[in-house]
């Protein structure tokens, strides 16, 4: 079946608006988030900060140490969300099948625009033929939002995303099917959609290193990643049949816990978010996704209900971020003035996790 699938995501979203508004930004270590004087979060990093090591859900502290010179810059979330609006606008003009995956990333299916463009049937001849649609959806953006996108184009979602990661910022790269398999081999496994810390670890064990090496594996991926072993067969040849998720419902996963007595004891809040951060980041890789909102709900014995969220760049999955998430959370909104009925912890903005580091060909 012919696809041609584009994945865009906007190159470090956040930081980008505030250097597209205020000038004097501009090729500075820009750090969206609370200063380091203060307890906060990094929300965003521009690509001057990221060499640095600054990256999303990091304690500003530490940003501060890692990046002296970081200008750091308060989150404006309802300026971030317009201008995701307005994108999504320029996105839809193509024509295309959207699947947004976050405020500033979506999965584009032109299969139907680019098979009637072309009257073409093979696959790589429609992939070639999609690159003048990408190269003007990237101008359009430009010209009209003063933003750079990096946009993958492929055959399916697997090789989509890899593709926008390859060559960030304000990239354009193809993945044609006659060339995917070369393409992915010299790529470290934990690129491949799925592979998380302790799948990689396991893999490393055995000597599978890259993705070539995944190829190359001649016994049964289930011993070493369970169900998930022959889909990983799959995706290390750059197989993937995932359709786009077209729906808009909001996707969450959360846990509450409601006490037998109100408390605000600290070591007894706290323990209960470490166990639902652990629960919740158990989900989100059991799933193969990640996370980029964390929310956090205090319920008081009038039974009064309070909710937050903090929103980040880059997905999250492990259960350290989400836990230092809601704690600044609760810290910064003071939602623990009084004794809670119940505490729960939240996450949305679900997407697939890629790999973030690629080897060049």
């Amino acid at each position: 079946m012919l696809r041609v699938i584009f994945h865009l995501d906007m190159d470090a979203f956040y930081a980008a608006v505030e250097q597209r508004d205020n000038p004097a930004l501009r090729g500075q270590p820009v750090i969206v988030g609370s200063p380091p004087t203060q307890r906060g979060v990094v929300c965003a990093a521009s690509y001057e900060a990221r060499k640095f090591g600054v990256r999303s859900a990091m304690p500003s502290v530490t940003a501060g140490r890692l990046c002296p010179k970081g200008v750091f810059v308060r989150p404006r979330m309802d300026d971030y969300r317009e201008e995701s609006r307005k994108i999504m606008a320029i996105v839809a003009l193509t024509g295309a099948l959207i699947e947004q995956v976050s405020i500033d990333e979506a999965y584009l299916d032109l299969s139907v625009v680019v098979g009637q463009a072309s009257g073409r049937v093979e696959a790589d001849d429609a992939l070639f033929g999609a690159v003048p649609m990408a190269r003007e959806l990237k101008r359009r953006i430009f010209v009209e939002r003063g933003l750079t996108a990096s946009i993958g184009v492929a055959a399916n979602k697997l090789l989509a995303k890899l593709a926008s990661d390859f060559n960030k910022p304000d990239g354009l790269t193809l993945i044609p099917e006659r060339d995917k398999v070369l393409f992915l081999r010299p790529m470290p496994v934990r690129v491949i959609h799925g592979v998380g810390h302790v799948t990689e670890q396991a893999l490393n064990q055995i000597g599978i290193m890259t993705v070539g090496d995944l190829q190359d594996y001649p016994g049964d991926l289930r011993a070493l990643a369970g169900s998930f072993g022959p889909k990983l067969k799959r995706f290390a040849f750059g197989e993937d049949d995932r359709p786009l998720e077209l729906g808009d419902e909001v996707k969450s996963i959360s846990s509450e816990e409601t006490f037998l007595r109100d408390t605000d004891d600290r070591p007894v809040l706290r323990k209960c978010l470490r166990e639902q951060a652990t629960d919740i980041s158990g989900r989100l890789k059991r799933r193969r996704l990640g996370a980029k909102t964390v929310q956090v709900k205090v319920r008081y014995s009038d039974f009064t209900t309070l909710t937050r969220q903090i929103t980040v760049e880059e997905p999250i999955t492990e259960a350290q971020e989400i836990y230092r998430l809601g704690c600044f959370l609760l810290a910064k909104e003071k939602l623990v003035s009084r004794p809670l009925r119940l505490i729960g912890l939240g996450v949305s903005g679900l997407g697939e996790v890629a790999g973030r580091q690629l080897v060049l060909l």
